[in-house]
């Protein structure tokens, strides 16, 4: 009787504005048999600003998957309609 534990990245999302959402599943199995499992989101942006200055997201610990989504999808409009987006959101508060 063998327990093991995976951790691996189960799904990849592109949301509307660029960002890509990450779902972690944390598997315990037994034998193969999964006994149970735990699910982490995080979101990836395609910018991040720094004072007044934007910046391309540093996804160099991402998932190699993760990094390929990305960067197919962070084109240099979808930066800067994200960014244009987060400017919109931040003047209005």
């Amino acid at each position: 009787m063998a327990l093991t534990k995976e951790t691996v990245v189960d799904k990849i999302e592109v949301l509307e504005m660029g960002q890509v959402q990450v779902r972690t599943a944390t598997r315990v199995k037994e034998d193969g048999a999964v006994l149970s499992s735990s699910f982490h989101r995080h979101v990836v942006v395609p910018s991040v600003k720094t004072g007044d200055t934007w910046g391309d997201t540093d996804i160099s610990g991402e998932d190699a998957r993760v990094q390929a989504v990305a960067n197919a999808t962070w084109t240099d409009s979808v930066k800067t309609a994200y960014q244009e987006m987060v400017d919109a959101q931040s003047s209005e508060e």
